[in-house]
């Protein structure tokens, strides 16, 4: 492939490239920039049929895995992606289920195995910047395939030695903050109260990049994802919350071959455009 600017964002799940990511999805989908995202496993461990959690009756993983696939499909072509790949692996669920035993969950996969395949699509795609989550699962969260999802990418960035420039996604603390004070304002009725350390470190945060005319494309690939139940609330948020929720997106910059990158940045090509 020729050597043009690409974006390859790595995520666990289908439905995980919405929030953090789908704004830089669409918006540097509309300014020509080859996108990749990269899906590792197939959301087994999802919400079946009217709601049901993995082990409860009428959920099948089979069933679960394609309704997801199908939705991701849905969600990649509202955002704009040019280009999904899908790694197939087994969704581990959240931490301490047991879904976390099963010998073919992503979480059981030696790192160097699905870091091979996914350094086999850096060097299909060359991107210059790849997009995934720190060490934590973003930004605390611990899920064993997000945690999982970071391992990969890391170990394929040097693997392939070919991306300029490596991002996590970041939730800045003081945005979380403000946010969840204009949910409470807005009467919305909270069942999570977010401590003083939920999200990331604001002087770890890097790059800032305005999303806002692309946050209606978010919401609608985030809708995408109808049968995932738990993001329903976010739908429903009121506008001014929605728009301090989704207009930016926050990323850390943690490689930097050449050294171009500003301390600030608004942009996750700054110093790789012509």
């Amino acid at each position: 492939m020729d050597r043009q600017l690409t974006l390859m964002v790595v995520h666990a799940h289908p439905d995980d490239e919405c929030l953090t990511t789908g704004g830089v999805l669409a918006r540097y989908s509309d300014e020509g920039v080859r996108t990749v995202l990269v899906t590792c496993t197939n959301g087994e461990q999802g919400d079946g049929e009217g709601g049901a959690k993995p082990g409860e009756p009428g959920h099948d993983d089979a069933a679960v895995a394609a309704k997801r696939l199908s939705e991701l499909r849905e969600s990649v072509s509202l955002l704009g992606v040019k280009h999904l790949e899908l790694l197939g692996y087994r969704d581990s669920g959240m931490e301490g289920w047991d879904g976390n035993g099963h010998p073919d969950a992503f979480a059981n996969v030696p790192v160097e195995t699905a870091a091979a395949r996914l350094a086999e699509l850096m060097e299909r795609y060359r991107p210059q910047v790849v997009v995934t989550y720190d060490a934590t699962g973003g930004g605390g969260y611990g899920h064993p395939d997000h945690v999982q999802a970071h391992r990969i990418t890391v170990a394929a960035t040097e693997l392939s030695g070919i991306p300029a420039k490596l991002y996590h996604t970041a939730m800045p603390r003081s945005s979380m903050k403000r946010m969840f004070e204009m949910m409470r304002e807005s009467g919305l009725d909270l069942d999570f109260e977010p401590s003083d350390d939920f999200g990331t470190p604001d002087e770890l945060v890097t790059t800032v990049v305005d999303v806002a005319p692309w946050v209606e494309r978010k919401l609608k690939a985030l809708q995408a994802h109808e049968s995932q139940g738990d993001n329903v609330f976010l739908w429903r948020l009121p506008e001014e919350v929605r728009q301090a929720a989704f207009s930016h997106e926050a990323f850390e910059r943690v490689l930097d071959r050449g050294d171009v990158s500003p301390i600030d940045e608004d942009d996750l090509f700054a110093g790789l455009r012509d």
